[in-house]
């Protein structure tokens, strides 16, 4: 009996549309501390602070492994500043990549399209309501999470919910999912807005 070459097969069955290894997204910025530190400094100015959580999202930008981000936890830590403007801009910069964007209420009203994007931001997850178009209801975030597992898609994602209250959300098998294609990083500690 002739044993299977896997490589192969699955370039042969490519066509069909079936792909068993995700088309993840590689980054990898050089001096990813100073440059995320340049546009935390560019949007804040004077009141630039660099906390102890931005030294993750450092690691991950300068090697990120193939998996998304999440940040989560306390409001007014940079969690929106990071995800939703220094790093679409780095990563178009560094990697000529680009990111959608949306809110959480925006991936709800259009999400087969935010599905169609390959790299995307998410800004305020949990905070949307149950998707229902047509009086077919969907829990959006839960599919797309599905989505980015199955097709290697880059989230990156923020949230002021603990990994328990997205837990009770979307439950175990989303939070499972989420575990396996993001880098998850705790933001804590007293609010910066003033």
């Amino acid at each position: 009996m002739v044993q299977i070459n896997f490589q192969q097969t699955i370039e042969r069955l490519k066509d069909t549309g079936f792909s068993p290894i995700p088309n993840v997204v590689k980054i990898t910025v050089p001096d990813a501390k100073r440059v995320l530190w340049a546009g935390i400094r560019y949007f804040t100015g004077e009141n630039a602070r660099w906390l102890p959580e931005y030294e993750e999202v450092a690691g991950w930008l300068a090697g990120n492994e193939g998996r998304g981000l999440l940040c989560f936890g306390n409001c007014g830590r940079g969690k929106t500043l990071i995800c939703g403007k220094i790093l679409p801009l780095v990563l178009n910069h560094y990697c000529r990549k680009v990111v959608s964007c949306y809110d959480a209420q925006q991936m709800n009203a259009d999400l087969d399209a935010v599905k169609q994007k390959h790299i995307i931001y998410v800004d305020d997850i949990g905070t949307e309501n149950l998707s229902v178009k047509y009086g077919e209801k969907r829990l959006a975030f839960a599919e797309l999470a599905d989505e980015a597992e199955k097709k290697g898609k880059l989230l990156i994602l923020t949230t002021n919910l603990t990994i328990d209250e997205l837990r009770e959300k979307y439950g175990e098998r989303t939070i499972d999912r989420l575990r396996a294609i993001t880098k998850t990083v705790l933001f804590s500690g007293e609010s910066l807005r003033k």
